[in-house]
């Protein structure tokens, strides 16, 4: 979609509900629905991140949205694909500054450039104990971005038209943290299987484009 028309209907976000956990399930394993529906999240003291889903005019103007692929560590997230963002920090305001402050450090979009659109449900990511805070955001002109070379592999450059294509909706054979070799819903986005709590947040956001 060209930016400019995309731009012009964004707008209607702000007054439209959240279509929440029934989007998530559409995109979330089985067996992480089942988890999370015998979890009280508030006795296992989660800590708090903020994430931002970032939309952007590309060199030729097609609206497109940035993901990260995460680096190789010793962690259950190790390698994955992700939006920019993460965990609170003591000079955060709140989970929005989380979230600007994090694509700044993690992609170099500066945080005053970004329109902050709507907030989006929060999700809760078992396997790292975090309740995860996402955004939609905008920016008005392409941006130049470098990866933080601690954090991030890779940027990518996702097409809007990609990500609304059900073509690029999957069913894909994976081992998680939680089980092996099981079917899990997820998209094929730049050559990379997105899935999990990613792919829970990105069900959301597309729950609200086809809206739009």
């Amino acid at each position: 979609m060209e930016f400019e028309n995309f731009k012009n209907r964004i707008s209607k976000l702000k007054k439209m509900a959240l279509p929440g956990e029934m989007a998530h399930k559409k995109l979330a394993p089985f067996l992480r629905i089942e988890e999370l529906s015998k979890i009280n999240v508030s006795e296992r003291n989660p800590n708090e991140a903020g994430v931002m889903a970032v939309f952007y005019p590309g060199v030729e103007w097609e609206t497109k949205l940035v993901l990260i692929l995460r680096k190789t560590y010793k962690g259950v997230h190790s390698n994955q694909i992700g939006f920019p963002g993460g965990r609170v920090e003591e000079i955060d305001k709140d989970l929005q500054e989380t979230a600007l402050r994090e694509t700044e450090e993690e992609v170099g979009i500066p945080k005053n450039n970004i329109q902050v659109l709507k907030k989006l449900t929060r999700l809760y990511i078992p396997p790292s104990n975090f309740w995860v805070q996402p955004f939609m955001g905008i920016l008005e002109r392409t941006p130049v971005m470098v990866p933080q070379e601690s954090e991030v592999e890779e940027i990518l450059e996702v097409k809007l038209s990609d990500f609304m294509d059900d073509r690029n909706v999957i069913t894909e054979n994976l081992s998680t943290s939680y089980a092996k070799n099981i079917n899990v819903p997820a998209y094929k986005l730049n050559g990379h299987i997105v899935w999990g709590a990613t792919g829970m947040m990105l069900s959301e956001i597309r729950e609200l484009l086809l809206k739009i």
